[in-house]
């Protein structure tokens, strides 16, 4: 008897082959019981015909629940009806545990018992298709920057420097030490790294204390980050659309029928090609204040203003050259407007706002200690990284991609909580 999976059925037809999952669904069609069984790889019903099996075995349909594991011995027959193109005949089935009554049923459940029961939900249909274009979203990532050469750097999670803005830290004690904070960013870190290795990238948790509920947000979210020397502001920006061009190509290749279980419109997916709009913000400002919005020049766009100008475009967007003072320290000053700096906010399109923040880095040192006092942050914790000013400085650049934001958009769904597994908010720290 050959033990194998769902997703590899389609090299087993017309044998019998035994699979290792869990009960999803269930029918009765008199001396016909149709099984739904799901293994993590796929899903495919196993038919139970009541004279071609033993009574004890036709009667365990009767004892089986919703989400009960077990192991089912069949035949493996094409069928163009099914989803997969196949289905099994039950020869055998073994419990491994009867479940107890199943909490997620059929009929319509509110948010927060969902997430309250994620450890769960999460083997629904629909978030079984998240997870997976999760996860093809972070497999193209890390295949882009391998076939350019660039070198995984594993960033610090607790850090004494400050990356954002300090209103936004998660603070801990720290030993002897004083206090440290969870890491808002790896980049101060993989800045030093590119000019070991030239072009670099890091992956992993990062921490923001931001008071905020909006369907964007996100406590604990993950962050692919990188940084190029030799790397002016243009190339940075020519780098983030390769990129997430590569990862949306991706997606519509390995995970269509994920999509089309989310009811995707996947042409939208198609149409993300290089190259990508670009907005001055000077530009935007005036564009939104047309449209009703009461935003000024040097305010940071909120996230209405972003929807506005994201649903402007069928591609992402790159808002171009913020003020100064709207944006973080280490930027560097656009030598055409020193009001401004040489950065750029990416917007998806269909009003999903922020994905990629970039910007070239100032490479000059006393520019930089000149920011670093005007933003009144501690001097001694930026030696290290004034330092890469002193020793070989060089143009470079770099940007952030939040991968749940980048899945919530390539999943065309409403809410950011669902493109993680276990999302943190403000109010939910479980499970």
């Amino acid at each position: 008897m050959t033990d194998t999976t769902i997703a590899k059925l389609s090299d087993f037809v017309g044998e019998e082959v035994r699979l290792s999952g869990w009960l999803y669904n269930k029918r009765s069609g008199g001396k016909i019981k149709f099984l739904q069984v799901r293994d993590g790889t796929g899903t495919v019903q196993a038919v139970m015909v009541k004279n071609e099996l033993p009574e004890e075995v036709f009667a365990l349909y009767g004892e089986l629940t919703q989400e009960s594991s077990l192991i089912v011995t069949g035949l493996v027959r094409e069928e163009p009806r099914s989803p997969s193109g196949y289905e099994m005949s039950v020869t055998g089935i073994e419990p491994v545990q009867i479940a107890d009554p199943y909490p997620i049923t059929k009929k319509e459940h509110g948010v927060e018992f969902l997430h309250n029961n994620r450890h769960l939900w999460l083997r629904s249909s629909r978030q079984y298709a998240i997870m997976h274009i999760r996860n093809q979203v972070i497999w193209a990532i890390r295949e882009f920057f391998y076939n350019r050469d660039f070198v995984l750097i594993d960033s610090p999670l607790l850090t004494g420097s400050i990356g954002e803005e300090a209103s936004t830290l998660f603070e801990t004690e720290y030993f002897k030490l004083g206090k440290a904070y969870l890491a808002q960013t790896g980049q101060l870190y993989i800045e030093a790294a590119c000019m070991s290795l030239r072009n670099v990238f890091c992956f992993g948790p990062t921490f923001r204390a931001e008071k905020s509920l909006t369907r964007r947000h996100l406590t604990e979210f993950w962050m692919i980050e990188a940084e190029m020397a030799y790397c002016d502001n243009e190339g940075n920006m020519k780098n983030q659309e390769e990129m997430l061009s590569h990862v949306a190509q991706s997606v519509v290749k390995n995970c269509r029928s994920h999509l089309e279980t989310l009811e995707r419109d996947i042409s939208k997916l198609e149409g993300i090609t290089p190259p990508f709009p670009r907005l001055d913000y000077g530009e935007a400002i005036k564009i939104l204040q047309e449209k009703g919005s009461d935003v000024k020049w040097g305010d940071d766009l909120g996230a209405e203003d972003e929807t506005i100008l994201s649903n402007m475009h069928d591609k992402p967007v790159f808002i171009v050259n913020y003020p100064k003072h709207a944006k973080a320290f280490y930027m560097k000053e656009n030598p055409d407007n020193p009001e401004t700096v040489l950065c750029s906010d990416l917007l998806g399109p269909e009003g999903y706002g922020e994905i990629i923040g970039g910007s070239q880095r100032e490479d000059d040192h006393d520019k930089l200690l000149a920011r670093i006092r005007e933003e009144k942050l501690p001097e001694k914790a930026y030696d290290w990284y004034l330092d890469l000013r002193k020793y070989g400085s060089v143009p470079h650049s770099g940007y952030g991609l939040g991968i749940e934001r980048t899945v919530t958009w390539m999943c065309g769904i409403h809410h950011i909580r669902e493109a993680i597994p276990f999302p943190r908010l403000m109010t939910r720290l479980t499970p």
